[in-house]
């Protein structure tokens, strides 16, 4: 596999963490900042899916109003409670 080397300043206090978490699982700092960043792209990654097709079912009309939502979050507090718009 290829690699490329990234070079990022991070607060002294992070870098400190980073140097704790590999010593105790006996792990290189770079294998640590390696599952960090995977993590953090995989979960951007989803965040964008997700906001895609949420603005397709926005552009195909299947929406909630602001007014269905606050009277279902309203009945919350009482002893019946609407079910979740839809």
């Amino acid at each position: 596999m290829e690699t490329k080397v990234l070079t990022a300043h991070v607060p002294i206090a992070l870098a400190e963490k980073v140097d704790l978490l590999a010593s105790k699982l006996e792990r290189s700092r770079g294998w640590i900042v390696k599952q960090a960043l995977t993590a953090w792209v995989e979960l951007e990654e989803e965040r964008h899916r997700l906001t895609l097709e949420a603005l397709e079912d926005v552009d195909a009309g299947r929406v909630v109003s602001q007014a269905q939502v606050e009277a279902w979050a309203a009945s919350l507090d009482s002893e019946a409670p609407l079910p979740l718009p839809q």
